[in-house]
């Protein structure tokens, strides 16, 4: 099964980290990754830009599309990994490893994929090709 783990920190914190810890930390979180793709795990994964570069798509009565995420947390969502998992513990396992090589405070959530492909839709609904 796929896991999706969502990194989130305060982007100030890891803004103010200096370019020897970032190059530090980076190198660490890269040795999980090698070891993650050398398994056949390891999915996309993306680092995000600041909060600052956000819109939102705000749903309601009427759509509105403003600048910003404007979420009601003090973490943001820093970036993501989708990877190939036997189970939960072994996706929080790997969790772990990331945190580990990813010091400070900030939390990781852990989701479950559902997995999707046109291949599963009616033929009526399948994108054109």
């Amino acid at each position: 099964m796929l896991y999706a783990i969502l990194c989130y920190n305060s982007e100030e914190a890891v803004g103010s980290w200096s370019k020897e810890y970032h190059d530090e930390t980076m190198t660490k979180l890269y040795a999980v990754n090698d070891k993650l793709a050398r398994q056949g795990r390891l999915g996309p994964v993306a680092r995000l830009l600041p909060t600052t570069a956000a819109t939102t798509l705000r749903k309601g009565r009427e759509e509105m599309v403003i600048d910003g995420p404007f979420a009601e947390t003090k973490e943001q969502l820093l970036g993501f990994y989708v990877i190939a998992c036997a189970s939960l513990e072994a996706a929080i396992d790997t969790a772990k490893e990331l945190a580990k090589a990813n010091p400070g405070t900030g939390s990781y959530e852990i989701r479950p994929v559902a997995e999707f492909h046109p291949s599963q839709l009616p033929d009526a609904k399948k994108p054109a090709a």
